[in-house]
């Protein structure tokens, strides 16, 4: 089984996207045409290139309006076709792509597209050259595989065959099962994308939303073991036609594109790459901070106002672990390794997250099947190593298991206090989630590296107003909801996401969401520690009084203490929000009472009320 990817899919030169594919591990490259026509030099320049990074040319296309045509354009017709197998000959490819006719100008009729094709197969065959047939969605006459296949068998020629597209037979939900009749030889090539569900006109759904396997909505499963049943065993080929790959860099969106292959062989139970089972996690066992002495002296104070105690200092760096319930923030000022780089990098900032995870080999197995950058540091005496992968940013993302040294390894490395931080606390149960902001085009390239090696779900994707822009956000959460990851970017560079992440100097942890049994028994405490929290306007109340006919003691506490509130069914969401920490990140405190989602309908509100008040914010009192 070979993978090549569409030129179409990546963003630059020709040259910087031959070099991509070739560093992401394909074994060929489709050449989109305007590629080759805007490349500054020759043809056979192009085949050599090609060559040299080790690549098969493996198919040249679009070949656009061919069959059904009257005489006139159909004599004209033939004579590009001519012309592009002349080009093919210099280039090094042996396949044609042609997609079905969209002309006004075009006829219809089986028996004519297939007699126009068995002619161009005379002439293919001639040159050494195959021609592909692909029924693109909104064809004019033929807009389905299944038609597409009969006018390749009553075309009846060699060198005359198939090309099947996931986007054009899922989209229009034909049935794929047609394809388990379809002789493998007579498949010259099956091109892969996926696609977020959406209503809309195929042609611009097609152009602009196509993304890789595990970035969209469509049933690539099932359309991967109805072809696995023909016996196929040719070339998988990504054509993803994507604004926001088009913004990205290159060498990204390849390492994506063979990720995506690998995952999708890997749901289908196809191919011959055998990857470990997803990793299953059931949440965050902590959040590490990377700050210089100071601001660690002011976030350990603020967190204490939050009601966090500390619990331990590790035994040779000047780290200290903060906790409540089964929260573990970990603070780090040494002025040596990973967290002091990276810190100087992003200033005061979240670092690292370490995952629990039930089996660490075997998701460290997994994430490099995926090509997943996986992370190693020296390791001083008396320390563990934690198993760990590249995250947001740059961060890290560390594994830990309940079993052996990893789950030891706060008493391992720290001197713990013992203590628990005595009876005056904020009632903080547990991390809820944490939503990270990177920039528009990285947001699906993360959304698929979570959820190949994750069990983690997707929710639909939302746009959240923002007084400066729209923000996209996306949630990828374990199937017990333990753990919950919020992705949030965004086109405009004036919303607080995009601002987020340019002055961080990258994606990363913007906000953190702590759980807690009793919201108004914790906001009662942190306020009365000098907690500011954000305030939200007088307007809102009012409308949420008029939306949910609450009782009237239960609006003037959630007015009284900046308390925002959502419903869902018999679900209830209360959720409170801190000022910004060294104009940074910030902290969620939320309550859940049957309540699934994120209060996406207070989003506005939020970021209305954070741009207004963004200011330095106060260190709480003692």
């Amino acid at each position: 089984m070979r993978t090549a990817i569409a030129t179409v899919c990546l963003s630059g030169e020709l040259d910087e996207k031959l070099k991509a594919i070739a560093d992401a591990g394909f074994d060929g490259v489709e050449i989109f045409e305007n590629d080759l026509l805007s490349f500054d030099g020759g043809v056979r320049d192009v085949g050599r290139m090609i060559a040299d990074f080790g690549l098969q040319c493996t198919t040249f296309q679009p070949f656009r309006d061919f069959e059904g045509l009257p005489d006139g354009m159909r004599q004209r017709a033939f004579a590009r076709a001519e012309r592009k197998f002349d080009l093919m000959a210099e280039l090094g490819s042996d396949l044609i792509l042609v997609c079905s006719n969209v002309s006004p100008a075009a006829l219809g009729g089986i028996d004519r597209a297939a007699a126009d094709f068995h002619e161009l197969g005379e002439k293919a065959a001639s040159r050494g050259i195959k021609v592909g047939f692909e029924a693109l969605a909104w064809g004019r006459h033929i807009n389905d595989h299944r038609d597409a296949w009969e006018v390749v068998r009553r075309a009846a020629h060699a060198n005359v065959g198939l090309v099947l597209d996931t986007f054009h037979t899922l989209s229009r939900k034909l049935p794929v099962d047609s394809i388990r009749s379809i002789p493998k030889d007579r498949i010259f090539l099956v091109q892969v994308a996926d696609a977020p569900l959406l209503e809309m006109d195929y042609l611009s759904w097609s152009r602009h939303f196509r993304n890789f396997p595990g970035q969209g909505d469509l049933p690539l499963t099932g359309f991967m073991q109805a072809l696995d049943a023909t016996g196929y065993d040719g070339v998988f080929s990504l054509e993803v036609f994507n604004d926001q790959f088009r913004a990205g860099t290159p060498r990204r969106t390849a390492t994506d594109g063979q990720r995506s292959l690998i995952y999708l062989f890997d749901q289908a139970h196809t191919g011959n790459k055998t990857l470990p089972a997803k990793a299953v996690s059931t949440g965050l066992e902590f959040i590490e901070f990377s700050v210089d002495e100071q601001t660690a002296q002011e976030l350990e104070k603020f967190l204490a106002a939050l009601g966090f105690h500390k619990a331990g200092r590790h035994r040779s760096k000047a780290v200290d672990l903060m906790r409540q319930g089964d929260i573990n923030l970990v603070i780090n000022c040494d002025k040596d390794g990973f967290a002091h780089t990276y810190n100087i990098v992003h200033g005061p900032s979240v670092c690292a997250i370490g995952l629990k995870v039930s089996d660490v080999a075997t998701a460290m197995q997994r994430a490099e099947g995926l090509l997943v950058p996986v992370f190693h540091q020296p390791v001083a005496p008396g320390e563990i190593e934690l198993p760990g992968i590249r995250g947001v940013g740059g961060s890290l993302i560390y594994m830990i298991e309940p079993k052996g040294q990893l789950g030891r390894v706060w008493e391992i490395e720290f001197d713990l206090t013992g203590s628990d931080g005595g009876v005056e606390v904020a009632n903080l149960t547990r991390i809820d989630h944490v939503a990270q902001s990177m920039p528009y085009e990285e947001m699906l390239s993360w959304l698929l590296t979570y959820r190949a090696l994750f069990e983690l779900e997707k929710t639909t994707q939302l746009d959240i107003a923002d007084p400066g822009g729209l923000v996209q956000s996306q949630v990828v959460e374990s199937p017990d909801r333990r753990l919950r990851i919020t992705l949030n970017s965004s086109q405009s560079p004036k919303t607080q996401s995009a601002r987020f992440v340019n002055e961080f100097f990258g994606s990363g942890v913007q906000h953190i969401a702590f759980a807690t049994g009793d919201i108004f028994a914790t906001v009662r405490y942190i306020e009365a520690k000098g907690v500011e929290m954000l305030t939200i306007p007088e307007n809102y109340y009012d409308d949420l009084e008029a939306r949910f006919e609450l009782a009237p003691g239960l609006i003037d506490e959630l007015r009284a203490h900046n308390v925002l509130y959502d419903r869902d069914g018999d679900g209830e969401y209360f959720q409170i929000y801190t000022r910004t920490f060294a104009d940074r990140f910030f902290f969620e405190i939320v309550e859940r009472r049957g309540y699934d989602g994120f209060g996406a309908v207070n989003a506005p509100i939020r970021l209305a009320a954070q741009t207004r008040s963004a200011q330095p914010l106060a260190v709480p009192r003692k």
